[in-house]
């Protein structure tokens, strides 16, 4: 038997050394941390989505599919076509709750903060943009410099999922370019996801020769984007340490507009404000710079004449008073106290500008490094004003501005980038004002549904109900904050044996409400009157309004006191009378002991002659939508009703009700 076992012993030595030979080595771990090789197939963006490691964080959970992990992961954009990458975005669909806390070689897209939760936050997929590496070239112009071809993306955060040996990989990866398809990516292995993008045949169909062959990107632009506000960073005068930018806003909203706008962004390569002309920051600081690196390299700088050095800086416009201040006016476009118009209402005020000498750091000091700031937002001061969703800045071609001269001809910006913001509302979003109705022939108002604008979380006082109908009220009580309105609806709901509700409904909470009453009804036209009101506790400039008349809008023929204009096919547009579009803040009226909303009305008549089957009083004559600066309003679940013994009393008090408080807010401001 011993011979047997020593030539089984030698034979099992002998397939283990072949197994050996022919079972591929181990990587060390600098090797495993590399992306994989492009794929032999991929002539178009390969993109990679490396899992490298998770590790078990607290709190400790009974539930092993919802225990947090942290993580770290690294993405990959490789240009292996033959067409630039222009302004590259790749979009990463997470699935496991993932919650990003630290990014390096990129930024979020929509200039979301961190942490950013995906789930939350972004909704179907996570976007991350270029920075400062905004385009990828081709192999061909770079003689395949990596550096030059392919971004990279850290990735630090936490996740909730099950323990291994699984990997939590993403979904899905894509490139955020309608010019590309990208296939459902593949596991190349355990950790490691990817993908290979191509043109489109529409994209490869109509791509130009110089697209195909662009090498220098100083020379080769993406076109100029559009949105509802445009933000546009042009290099006027470069340095070696600094530059001159000019900031400008452009308004494209059809209804949206902005009051005391406040623009933010991020630097992110140690950059400060040194000087501005045209707007200001919100704070002057310069302890960033003085204990911070600029300090320490800027040693012979006089720091007390720096404007600022916060990494996040607020800026606001500089009001109307500041321009012809030679020091910080004198801009076209500036100092309108960061009131931007749509162009429909005043094409002259759709646009802000400001100036700003900006200092860089160390690697950049060379007159042609230059990188935008990155992470822009833009907010109005007014709750009525719209949210705006920014995407990071693009590389375009380089503004053209006429010559200081005189002469005829155009002066080029060294460098240009365009930021796009788009207004959004959130899931969940409420309105921000609120319409009532009421009509000559019911003396009831219908006011504005309960907690239309939102109930607040924390309401405190009596307990209140956020889904009872709001109660019908006297006319006069359209005056009354809600607050103050309690006692006037029990009164008029026991006078008209209305039911009460118990807990009675709570209020609009709206800073605005606009009432339209249907004042006339008769053979050949018809008229309505709008109320604006103010509840809000700032004043209200250059004002506007909308309304949307579905069956009346060919007939209407004017507003007697406010300006107007017919758009479209069913809006009628409107505005204060020059000297008029002031519609002030709530205040204290003498001899009432509440607060009085600021109000202003008109009257608005209609023709039958052209909308001869109109019926006012079924309904027609009613808007279906109003705006209010750009925000859509909240409209009644109900019109009034034909109540023919209450006609003259509601039109008798409605005009008594408003001609007094026209009378006594005029006597106020007296």
């Amino acid at each position: 038997m011993a011979p047997r076992a020593v030539v089984f012993g030698v034979l099992l030595l002998l397939a283990g050394m072949a197994a050996a030979q022919n079972a591929p080595t181990t990587p060390t771990p600098a090797a495993a941390a590399v992306a994989p090789a492009p794929e032999p197939d991929c002539n178009g963006i390969l993109l990679t989505y490396n899992f490298e490691s998770r590790t078990k964080i607290r709190p400790f959970v009974a539930d092993r599919n919802k225990q947090p992990y942290s993580f770290k992961a690294n993405a990959t954009v490789l240009n292996s076509g033959t067409r630039p990458l222009k302004s590259w975005a790749m979009l990463v669909t997470y699935g496991y709750g993932e919650i990003l806390v630290g990014v390096d070689g990129a930024v979020l897209t929509g200039g979301g903060e961190m942490p950013y939760n995906t789930t939350d936050d972004a909704g179907n997929a996570t976007s991350f943009s270029g920075y400062p590496q905004t385009d990828l070239l081709t192999p061909i112009a770079t003689a395949g410099d990596i550096s030059r071809i392919q971004a990279s993306i850290g990735i630090v955060g936490t996740l909730f999922a099950g323990p291994g040996p699984f990997v939590p990989l993403p979904t899905a990866l894509s490139l955020d370019d309608p010019s590309y398809a990208c296939p459902k990516a593949s596991n190349v292995s355990g950790g490691i996801l990817s993908t290979c993008c191509v043109l489109t045949p529409e994209a490869e169909a109509n791509a130009t020769v110089i697209d195909a062959n662009a090498t220098d990107p100083t020379k080769n632009f993406l076109p100029r984007g559009t949105g509802d506000l445009v933000i546009t960073y042009d290099v006027l005068q470069a340095y070696p340490s600094s530059y001159l930018a000019l900031v400008t806003l452009d308004n494209n909203a059809k209804l949206g507009r902005l009051d005391n706008w406040r623009l933010s962004w991020e630097w992110r390569r140690g950059e400060f404000i040194y000087s501005m002309k045209g707007a200001y920051p919100s704070e002057k600081d310069t302890t960033g710079c003085i204990y911070g690196p600029a300090g320490q390299y800027y040693k012979d700088l006089d720091f007390s004449q720096v404007l600022n050095c916060d990494k996040k800086p607020v800026i606001l416009d500089l009001p109307l008073s500041r321009y012809n201040d030679t020091q910080i006016g004198k801009i076209d476009n500036c100092c309108r106290n960061g009131t931007i118009l749509p162009k429909s209402m005043d094409e002259k005020q759709s646009k802000s500008a400001f100036q700003m000498q900006v200092f860089k750091m160390p690697p950049d000091l060379n007159r042609t490094k230059l990188f935008p700031p990155a992470n822009f937002k833009i907010a109005g001061a007014s709750s009525l004003n719209p949210d705006y969703t920014c995407g990071q800045p693009v590389p375009v071609s380089p503004t053209e501005f006429p010559d200081p001269s005189g002469l005829d001809s155009t002066t080029l910006g060294i460098a240009t980038w365009q930021v796009v913001c788009n207004i959004t509302t959130s899931k969940g979003a409420k309105p921000k004002c609120c319409v009532t109705f009421s009509a000559f022939y019911n003396d009831s108002v219908i006011p504005c549904n309960t907690c239309a604008c939102g109930c607040p979380a924390n309401r405190r006082g009596p307990t209140c109900s956020t889904t009872a109908q709001s109660m019908l009220l006297p006319p006069e009580a359209l005056l009354v904050p809600f607050d103050n309105r309690t006692q006037k609806a029990l009164a008029w709901a026991e006078l008209k044996h209305y039911n009460v509700p118990k807990p009675m409904p709570c209020g609009d909470y709206c800073g605005v409400s606009i009432n339209w009453h249907i004042s006339t009804d008769y053979n050949k036209g018809w008229s309505a009157r709008m109320t604006l009101f103010n509840w809000d506790n700032v004043d209200l400039a250059n004002w506007f309004a909308a309304i949307e008349m579905d069956k009346a809008y060919d007939g209407f023929e004017k507003a007697y006191s406010f300006n107007s204009t017919t758009v479209g096919k069913n809006t009628i547009f409107m505005q204060g009378l020059e000297g008029l579009n002031y519609l002030v803040k709530q205040t204290n009226m003498s001899g009432s002991d509440y607060l009085v909303p600021g109000k202003q009305q008109s009257v608005l008549s209609f023709t039958k002659k052209v909308t001869p089957g109109i019926n006012v009083v079924a309904g027609d004559g009613f808007p279906s939508k109003v705006f209010f600066n750009g925000d859509e309003c909240a409209m009644p679940q109900r019109i009034p009703v034909s109540n023919s013994g209450f006609r003259t009393h509601l039109s008798s008090v409605l005009s008594l009700v408003f001609v007094l408080a026209a009378s006594a807010f005029i006597l106020l401001q007296q």
